[in-house]
Protein backbone atom coordinates (compact mmCIF):
# COMPACT_ATOMS: atom_id res chain seq x y z
CA UNK A 1 0.00 0.00 0.00
CA UNK A 2 2.86 2.37 1.20
CA UNK A 3 4.43 1.90 -2.23
CA UNK A 4 1.46 2.24 -4.71
CA UNK A 5 0.82 5.80 -2.96
CA UNK A 6 4.82 6.70 -3.31
CA UNK A 7 4.60 5.69 -6.93
CA UNK A 8 1.50 8.22 -7.53
CA UNK A 9 2.94 11.15 -4.95
CA UNK A 10 6.22 10.67 -6.95
CA UNK A 11 4.13 11.10 -10.47
CA UNK A 12 2.18 14.06 -8.84
CA UNK A 13 5.49 15.97 -7.73
CA UNK A 14 7.62 15.07 -11.04
CA UNK A 15 4.54 16.79 -13.04
CA UNK A 16 4.43 19.64 -11.06
CA UNK A 17 7.77 19.81 -11.08
CA UNK A 18 7.88 20.18 -15.63
CA UNK A 19 4.67 22.19 -15.11
CA UNK A 20 7.18 25.13 -13.56
CA UNK A 21 10.39 23.87 -14.91
CA UNK A 22 9.61 24.06 -18.94
CA UNK A 23 9.47 27.38 -21.30
CA UNK A 24 5.91 27.86 -22.44
CA UNK A 25 4.66 26.89 -25.69
CA UNK A 26 1.69 27.24 -27.90
CA UNK A 27 -0.96 24.03 -27.83
CA UNK A 28 -0.07 21.72 -30.82
CA UNK A 29 -2.37 20.40 -33.09
CA UNK A 30 -3.52 17.57 -31.79
CA UNK A 31 -4.09 19.66 -28.58
CA UNK A 32 -6.29 22.20 -30.31
CA UNK A 33 -10.18 21.68 -28.67
CA UNK A 34 -13.10 20.92 -30.52
CA UNK A 35 -16.54 21.11 -28.95
CA UNK A 36 -19.12 18.78 -31.14
CA UNK A 37 -20.86 17.60 -28.00
CA UNK A 38 -23.17 20.20 -25.18
CA UNK A 39 -20.91 17.72 -22.67
CA UNK A 40 -17.68 19.16 -24.09
CA UNK A 41 -18.98 23.06 -24.24
CA UNK A 42 -19.44 22.25 -20.05
CA UNK A 43 -16.36 20.72 -19.70
CA UNK A 44 -15.01 23.62 -20.85
CA UNK A 45 -16.87 26.60 -19.53
CA UNK A 46 -18.11 27.83 -22.35
CA UNK A 47 -21.39 26.30 -22.27
CA UNK A 48 -24.69 29.28 -23.32
CA UNK A 49 -27.10 27.45 -20.92
CA UNK A 50 -26.81 26.26 -17.06
CA UNK A 51 -28.51 23.27 -17.59
CA UNK A 52 -27.18 21.10 -20.75
CA UNK A 53 -28.31 18.46 -22.67
CA UNK A 54 -26.31 16.08 -24.91
CA UNK A 55 -25.89 12.43 -25.15
CA UNK A 56 -24.88 9.81 -28.14
CA UNK A 57 -26.12 6.36 -29.28
CA UNK A 58 -25.52 3.44 -31.59
CA UNK A 59 -27.18 0.38 -33.66
CA UNK A 60 -26.25 -2.27 -35.30
CA UNK A 61 -26.82 -5.76 -37.63
CA UNK A 62 -24.12 -8.30 -37.28
CA UNK A 63 -23.84 -11.36 -39.15
CA UNK A 64 -22.03 -14.37 -37.52
CA UNK A 65 -20.40 -16.77 -40.70
CA UNK A 66 -20.03 -19.59 -38.86
CA UNK A 67 -23.24 -19.62 -37.23
CA UNK A 68 -25.46 -18.60 -40.22
CA UNK A 69 -26.86 -16.32 -38.02
CA UNK A 70 -27.88 -12.42 -37.85
CA UNK A 71 -28.63 -10.26 -34.88
CA UNK A 72 -29.73 -6.29 -34.64
CA UNK A 73 -29.98 -4.39 -31.81
CA UNK A 74 -30.36 -0.55 -30.59
CA UNK A 75 -27.23 -0.92 -28.90
CA UNK A 76 -26.67 2.34 -26.52
CA UNK A 77 -28.70 4.85 -26.00
CA UNK A 78 -26.98 7.35 -23.61
CA UNK A 79 -28.84 10.48 -21.95
CA UNK A 80 -26.17 13.60 -21.13
CA UNK A 81 -27.31 16.16 -18.53
CA UNK A 82 -25.07 18.91 -16.43
CA UNK A 83 -25.45 21.84 -14.70
CA UNK A 84 -22.88 24.49 -14.21
CA UNK A 85 -23.75 25.90 -10.76
CA UNK A 86 -21.12 28.29 -10.79
CA UNK A 87 -18.22 29.47 -12.65
CA UNK A 88 -15.90 26.89 -10.23
CA UNK A 89 -18.43 23.86 -9.83
CA UNK A 90 -20.25 21.68 -12.64
CA UNK A 91 -22.48 18.54 -12.21
CA UNK A 92 -21.80 15.44 -15.23
CA UNK A 93 -23.92 12.64 -15.51
CA UNK A 94 -24.91 10.11 -18.22
CA UNK A 95 -27.50 7.32 -17.71
CA UNK A 96 -27.32 4.45 -20.55
CA UNK A 97 -29.70 2.22 -21.86
CA UNK A 98 -28.09 -1.08 -23.70
CA UNK A 99 -30.19 -3.37 -26.17
CA UNK A 100 -33.38 -0.86 -26.36
CA UNK A 101 -35.31 -2.26 -23.30
CA UNK A 102 -34.71 -4.14 -19.81
CA UNK A 103 -36.73 -7.06 -19.42
CA UNK A 104 -36.62 -11.11 -17.53
CA UNK A 105 -35.85 -13.44 -19.52
CA UNK A 106 -32.05 -13.59 -21.31
CA UNK A 107 -29.41 -16.27 -19.85
CA UNK A 108 -28.04 -13.38 -17.03
CA UNK A 109 -31.99 -12.37 -15.79
CA UNK A 110 -31.42 -9.30 -17.94
CA UNK A 111 -32.42 -8.85 -21.56
CA UNK A 112 -30.99 -5.05 -21.97
CA UNK A 113 -29.42 -2.67 -18.75
CA UNK A 114 -29.98 0.79 -17.65
CA UNK A 115 -26.82 2.16 -15.75
CA UNK A 116 -25.50 5.55 -14.79
CA UNK A 117 -22.11 5.96 -17.19
CA UNK A 118 -21.04 9.06 -15.20
CA UNK A 119 -22.20 11.26 -12.20
CA UNK A 120 -19.54 13.44 -10.92
CA UNK A 121 -18.87 17.12 -9.58
CA UNK A 122 -16.26 19.05 -11.27
CA UNK A 123 -14.32 21.93 -9.43
CA UNK A 124 -12.03 24.00 -11.01
CA UNK A 125 -9.07 24.96 -8.98
CA UNK A 126 -7.66 27.27 -11.59
CA UNK A 127 -7.52 27.43 -15.89
CA UNK A 128 -5.10 24.30 -16.09
CA UNK A 129 -6.24 22.17 -13.21
CA UNK A 130 -9.31 20.43 -11.65
CA UNK A 131 -10.72 17.86 -8.85
CA UNK A 132 -13.91 15.90 -9.73
CA UNK A 133 -15.73 13.91 -7.01
CA UNK A 134 -18.31 10.69 -7.82
CA UNK A 135 -18.48 8.20 -10.61
CA UNK A 136 -16.23 8.56 -13.57
CA UNK A 137 -14.38 6.81 -16.51
CA UNK A 138 -10.46 7.22 -15.48
CA UNK A 139 -7.85 8.13 -17.81
CA UNK A 140 -7.00 4.47 -19.41
CA UNK A 141 -6.72 3.38 -22.97
CA UNK A 142 -7.81 5.67 -26.14
CA UNK A 143 -11.88 5.06 -25.83
CA UNK A 144 -12.34 4.93 -22.22
CA UNK A 145 -13.02 8.56 -22.07
CA UNK A 146 -13.49 9.05 -25.75
CA UNK A 147 -16.00 6.15 -26.93
CA UNK A 148 -18.55 8.11 -28.66
CA UNK A 149 -19.23 6.10 -31.72
CA UNK A 150 -18.48 8.95 -33.99
CA UNK A 151 -14.87 8.91 -32.31
CA UNK A 152 -13.84 5.76 -33.60
CA UNK A 153 -13.78 3.59 -36.42
CA UNK A 154 -15.31 -0.21 -36.69
CA UNK A 155 -18.93 -0.58 -36.25
CA UNK A 156 -17.48 -2.73 -32.23
CA UNK A 157 -15.36 -1.06 -30.33
CA UNK A 158 -12.17 -2.58 -30.24
CA UNK A 159 -11.71 -5.73 -29.07
CA UNK A 160 -8.48 -4.93 -26.57
CA UNK A 161 -10.66 -2.41 -25.82
CA UNK A 162 -13.41 -4.51 -24.89
CA UNK A 163 -11.76 -7.17 -23.33
CA UNK A 164 -8.44 -6.50 -21.98
CA UNK A 165 -8.94 -2.17 -20.57
CA UNK A 166 -13.00 -2.70 -20.52
CA UNK A 167 -14.68 0.00 -22.05
CA UNK A 168 -16.46 1.96 -20.33
CA UNK A 169 -14.68 1.35 -17.41
CA UNK A 170 -16.11 3.62 -14.47
CA UNK A 171 -15.66 3.51 -11.06
CA UNK A 172 -16.55 5.35 -7.37
CA UNK A 173 -14.05 7.68 -6.28
CA UNK A 174 -11.91 11.35 -6.78
CA UNK A 175 -9.76 12.47 -9.37
CA UNK A 176 -7.25 15.35 -9.72
CA UNK A 177 -6.48 16.22 -13.82
CA UNK A 178 -4.42 18.99 -14.80
CA UNK A 179 -2.11 20.33 -18.06
CA UNK A 180 1.55 21.89 -17.21
CA UNK A 181 2.03 25.18 -17.60
CA UNK A 182 5.32 25.29 -19.87
CA UNK A 183 4.94 22.26 -22.01
CA UNK A 184 2.52 19.87 -23.52
CA UNK A 185 1.52 17.98 -21.14
CA UNK A 186 -1.74 17.00 -19.69
CA UNK A 187 -1.82 14.52 -16.04
CA UNK A 188 -4.28 12.98 -13.86
CA UNK A 189 -4.50 11.05 -10.89
CA UNK A 190 -7.13 9.37 -8.85
CA UNK A 191 -8.01 7.35 -6.31
CA UNK A 192 -10.94 4.80 -6.88
CA UNK A 193 -12.57 1.77 -5.68
CA UNK A 194 -10.92 -1.38 -6.78
CA UNK A 195 -12.03 -4.63 -9.04
CA UNK A 196 -13.86 -7.65 -7.52
CA UNK A 197 -12.15 -10.64 -7.89
CA UNK A 198 -15.02 -12.67 -6.84
CA UNK A 199 -16.73 -11.33 -9.59
CA UNK A 200 -14.40 -12.33 -12.51
CA UNK A 201 -15.68 -14.56 -14.97
CA UNK A 202 -13.25 -16.79 -17.53
CA UNK A 203 -13.37 -15.27 -21.03
CA UNK A 204 -13.89 -11.69 -19.98
CA UNK A 205 -10.79 -10.79 -18.17
CA UNK A 206 -11.39 -8.40 -15.38
CA UNK A 207 -14.62 -6.61 -17.05
CA UNK A 208 -17.38 -8.47 -14.45
CA UNK A 209 -15.07 -7.12 -11.51
CA UNK A 210 -15.61 -3.40 -11.92
CA UNK A 211 -18.11 -1.61 -9.82
CA UNK A 212 -19.78 0.68 -11.50
CA UNK A 213 -20.89 2.60 -8.32
CA UNK A 214 -23.68 0.20 -7.80
CA UNK A 215 -23.20 -0.82 -3.97
CA UNK A 216 -19.41 -0.91 -4.56
CA UNK A 217 -17.86 -2.71 -1.51
CA UNK A 218 -15.52 -0.16 -0.48
CA UNK A 219 -12.84 -2.38 1.46
CA UNK A 220 -10.30 -2.49 -1.35
CA UNK A 221 -9.20 0.68 -3.23
CA UNK A 222 -7.35 1.59 -6.27
CA UNK A 223 -4.89 4.24 -7.72
CA UNK A 224 -4.55 5.37 -11.23
CA UNK A 225 -2.83 7.85 -13.04
CA UNK A 226 -1.67 8.79 -16.61
CA UNK A 227 0.37 11.27 -18.66
CA UNK A 228 -0.69 12.78 -22.17
CA UNK A 229 2.24 14.40 -24.00
CA UNK A 230 1.61 16.42 -27.45
CA UNK A 231 4.40 16.71 -30.16
CA UNK A 232 2.75 18.26 -33.71
CA UNK A 233 0.56 15.46 -34.84
CA UNK A 234 1.09 13.28 -31.98
CA UNK A 235 -0.36 12.48 -28.67
CA UNK A 236 1.73 9.96 -26.55
CA UNK A 237 0.27 8.25 -23.43
CA UNK A 238 0.85 6.28 -20.62
CA UNK A 239 -1.09 5.46 -17.66
CA UNK A 240 -0.87 2.67 -14.82
CA UNK A 241 -3.60 1.28 -12.23
CA UNK A 242 -2.95 -0.77 -8.62
CA UNK A 243 -5.60 -1.69 -6.90
CA UNK A 244 -6.99 -4.50 -3.95
CA UNK A 245 -9.76 -6.99 -5.67
CA UNK A 246 -10.74 -8.14 -2.33
CA UNK A 247 -13.54 -6.58 -0.87
CA UNK A 248 -14.40 -8.56 2.04
CA UNK A 249 -12.93 -8.13 5.69
CA UNK A 250 -10.55 -9.78 7.43
CA UNK A 251 -12.66 -12.64 9.08
CA UNK A 252 -14.71 -13.30 6.00
CA UNK A 253 -11.05 -13.75 3.91
CA UNK A 254 -9.81 -15.90 6.17
CA UNK A 255 -12.82 -18.15 5.50
CA UNK A 256 -11.92 -18.36 2.19
CA UNK A 257 -8.25 -18.61 2.75
CA UNK A 258 -7.84 -15.04 0.72
CA UNK A 259 -5.29 -11.93 1.55
CA UNK A 260 -7.13 -8.87 3.14
CA UNK A 261 -6.65 -5.03 3.22
CA UNK A 262 -7.27 -2.60 0.97
CA UNK A 263 -4.46 -3.67 -1.54
CA UNK A 264 -4.73 -7.12 -1.41
CA UNK A 265 -4.62 -9.64 -3.91
CA UNK A 266 -3.30 -6.57 -6.49
CA UNK A 267 -4.03 -6.19 -10.07
CA UNK A 268 -2.33 -3.98 -12.27
CA UNK A 269 -2.66 -3.07 -15.38
CA UNK A 270 0.28 -0.81 -17.67
CA UNK A 271 -0.71 0.72 -21.11
CA UNK A 272 1.03 2.93 -23.77
CA UNK A 273 -0.70 4.38 -26.88
CA UNK A 274 -0.24 7.08 -29.65
CA UNK A 275 -2.34 8.79 -32.01
CA UNK A 276 -1.16 10.64 -35.37
CA UNK A 277 -3.75 12.55 -37.84
CA UNK A 278 -1.94 14.67 -40.81
CA UNK A 279 -3.90 15.53 -44.33
CA UNK A 280 -6.60 13.07 -43.83
CA UNK A 281 -4.39 10.35 -42.80
CA UNK A 282 -4.82 8.86 -39.27
CA UNK A 283 -3.35 6.29 -37.27
CA UNK A 284 -3.57 4.16 -33.64
CA UNK A 285 -1.56 2.12 -32.02
CA UNK A 286 -2.21 1.09 -28.22
CA UNK A 287 -0.49 -1.81 -26.06
CA UNK A 288 -1.50 -2.67 -22.75
CA UNK A 289 -0.79 -5.47 -20.02
CA UNK A 290 -2.31 -7.00 -17.10
CA UNK A 291 -0.40 -8.70 -13.78
CA UNK A 292 -2.60 -10.51 -11.20
CA UNK A 293 0.32 -12.21 -8.71
CA UNK A 294 -2.85 -14.27 -6.60
CA UNK A 295 -4.84 -15.44 -9.31
CA UNK A 296 -4.39 -18.75 -7.92
CA UNK A 297 -6.05 -17.45 -4.33
CA UNK A 298 -8.85 -16.45 -6.51
CA UNK A 299 -9.03 -19.52 -8.08
CA UNK A 300 -8.95 -21.69 -4.90
CA UNK A 301 -12.48 -19.77 -3.74
CA UNK A 302 -14.66 -18.96 -6.61
CA UNK A 303 -13.34 -21.51 -9.13
CA UNK A 304 -13.14 -18.82 -11.61
CA UNK A 305 -10.48 -19.82 -13.76
CA UNK A 306 -8.46 -16.70 -13.83
CA UNK A 307 -5.29 -16.13 -15.07
CA UNK A 308 -2.27 -14.38 -13.79
CA UNK A 309 -1.44 -12.18 -16.75
CA UNK A 310 -2.80 -10.94 -19.52
CA UNK A 311 -2.39 -8.53 -22.63
CA UNK A 312 -3.99 -6.70 -25.79
CA UNK A 313 -2.51 -4.49 -28.42
CA UNK A 314 -3.93 -2.81 -31.80
CA UNK A 315 -2.82 -0.64 -34.48
CA UNK A 316 -5.36 0.77 -36.93
CA UNK A 317 -4.61 3.12 -39.66
CA UNK A 318 -7.35 5.33 -41.53
CA UNK A 319 -7.57 7.62 -44.54
CA UNK A 320 -10.45 10.11 -44.99
CA UNK A 321 -11.34 9.79 -48.86
CA UNK A 322 -12.88 13.35 -49.26
CA UNK A 323 -10.20 14.98 -47.19
CA UNK A 324 -9.14 16.89 -50.66
CA UNK A 325 -12.22 17.30 -51.95
CA UNK A 326 -13.79 21.13 -51.67
CA UNK A 327 -17.37 20.26 -52.46
CA UNK A 328 -17.11 17.60 -50.00
CA UNK A 329 -15.29 19.61 -47.55
CA UNK A 330 -17.33 18.76 -43.27
CA UNK A 331 -17.83 14.87 -44.56
CA UNK A 332 -15.87 12.31 -44.08
CA UNK A 333 -15.59 8.58 -45.50
CA UNK A 334 -12.97 7.13 -43.80
CA UNK A 335 -11.38 3.88 -45.01
CA UNK A 336 -9.72 1.95 -42.43
CA UNK A 337 -7.47 -1.27 -41.19
CA UNK A 338 -7.00 -2.63 -37.88
CA UNK A 339 -5.22 -5.52 -36.70
CA UNK A 340 -5.68 -6.85 -33.04
CA UNK A 341 -3.82 -9.48 -30.86
CA UNK A 342 -4.51 -10.57 -26.85
CA UNK A 343 -4.50 -13.35 -24.66
CA UNK A 344 -6.53 -13.41 -21.87
CA UNK A 345 -4.72 -16.27 -19.94
CA UNK A 346 -0.97 -15.32 -21.75
CA UNK A 347 0.16 -16.99 -18.01
CA UNK A 348 -2.09 -19.16 -15.60
CA UNK A 349 -1.25 -20.43 -11.98
CA UNK A 350 -1.27 -24.04 -11.36
CA UNK A 351 -4.81 -24.28 -10.82
CA UNK A 352 -5.91 -22.60 -14.16
CA UNK A 353 -6.64 -24.06 -17.31
CA UNK A 354 -5.31 -23.27 -20.45
CA UNK A 355 -8.32 -21.88 -22.90
CA UNK A 356 -6.86 -21.30 -26.57
CA UNK A 357 -9.98 -19.29 -27.85
CA UNK A 358 -8.86 -17.03 -25.57
CA UNK A 359 -5.56 -16.57 -27.75
CA UNK A 360 -7.22 -14.22 -30.71
CA UNK A 361 -5.93 -12.67 -33.38
CA UNK A 362 -8.64 -9.80 -35.21
CA UNK A 363 -8.71 -7.94 -38.30
CA UNK A 364 -11.07 -5.55 -38.99
CA UNK A 365 -11.49 -3.12 -42.46
CA UNK A 366 -14.83 -1.47 -43.78
CA UNK A 367 -15.86 2.47 -43.87
CA UNK A 368 -16.82 5.03 -41.62
CA UNK A 369 -19.56 7.85 -43.54
CA UNK A 370 -19.59 10.99 -42.11
CA UNK A 371 -22.03 13.64 -43.07
CA UNK A 372 -21.63 15.64 -40.27
CA UNK A 373 -19.24 15.44 -37.52
CA UNK A 374 -21.53 14.05 -35.13
CA UNK A 375 -23.26 11.29 -37.47
CA UNK A 376 -22.40 8.29 -38.48
CA UNK A 377 -22.76 5.10 -40.64
CA UNK A 378 -20.38 2.44 -40.53
CA UNK A 379 -20.04 -1.29 -42.21
CA UNK A 380 -16.89 -3.36 -41.72
CA UNK A 381 -15.48 -7.29 -41.63
CA UNK A 382 -13.85 -8.65 -38.98
CA UNK A 383 -11.67 -11.42 -39.01
CA UNK A 384 -11.23 -14.25 -36.13
CA UNK A 385 -8.59 -16.09 -35.62
CA UNK A 386 -8.04 -18.17 -31.97
CA UNK A 387 -6.53 -20.95 -30.92
CA UNK A 388 -7.87 -24.28 -30.32
CA UNK A 389 -10.94 -25.84 -28.22
CA UNK A 390 -9.64 -27.31 -24.72
CA UNK A 391 -11.85 -29.90 -24.38
CA UNK A 392 -11.34 -30.03 -20.80
CA UNK A 393 -13.33 -26.85 -20.31
CA UNK A 394 -16.50 -27.90 -22.48
CA UNK A 395 -19.18 -29.14 -19.81
CA UNK A 396 -22.53 -30.64 -20.85
CA UNK A 397 -22.53 -29.77 -24.74
CA UNK A 398 -25.76 -29.26 -27.03
CA UNK A 399 -26.48 -31.49 -28.81
CA UNK A 400 -26.90 -29.30 -31.31
CA UNK A 401 -23.80 -27.22 -30.83
CA UNK A 402 -21.37 -26.91 -33.85
CA UNK A 403 -17.61 -28.23 -33.95
CA UNK A 404 -15.51 -25.12 -32.52
CA UNK A 405 -13.81 -23.31 -35.94
CA UNK A 406 -10.69 -21.65 -34.91
CA UNK A 407 -11.04 -18.93 -37.38
CA UNK A 408 -14.61 -16.61 -38.40
CA UNK A 409 -15.95 -14.07 -40.41
CA UNK A 410 -18.50 -11.41 -38.92
CA UNK A 411 -20.16 -8.35 -41.56
CA UNK A 412 -21.52 -5.58 -39.08
CA UNK A 413 -23.34 -2.63 -40.01
CA UNK A 414 -24.08 0.10 -37.60
CA UNK A 415 -25.57 3.50 -37.07
CA UNK A 416 -23.96 6.34 -34.71
CA UNK A 417 -24.76 9.48 -33.66
CA UNK A 418 -23.76 11.83 -30.46
CA UNK A 419 -25.22 15.93 -29.86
Amino acid sequence: MKKIFSVGLILFFVVKGFSQQYPSSKLTPAQQLVLRTGEDSLNAGVAKAKTVISGYGSAFYQRDFNQQKSRATLERVVLFVGHQFNSKISFFSEMELENAKVEPGSEDGMKGEISMEQAFLKFDLNPRQYLIAGLFTPRIGILNENHLPVNFNGVERPMVEQLVIPATWRELGVGFYGRAKRMPLNYSFALITGLNSANFEHGTGIREGRGEGSDVNANNLAVTASLQYFLNDFRFQVSAYAGGTNGLNKRESDSLELSSGAFALPLYLTEGNLQWTKNGFAAKAILSYIYFPDADQVNRAYANNVSNSMYGAYVELAYNLFEKSHALQGQQLNIFARYEMLDLNHTIPGNGIYDGKLKQQHLIAGFSYLPIHNVVIKTDVRLLHTGPENPALVVNPSPVQLPYQQSNTFFNLGIGYSF
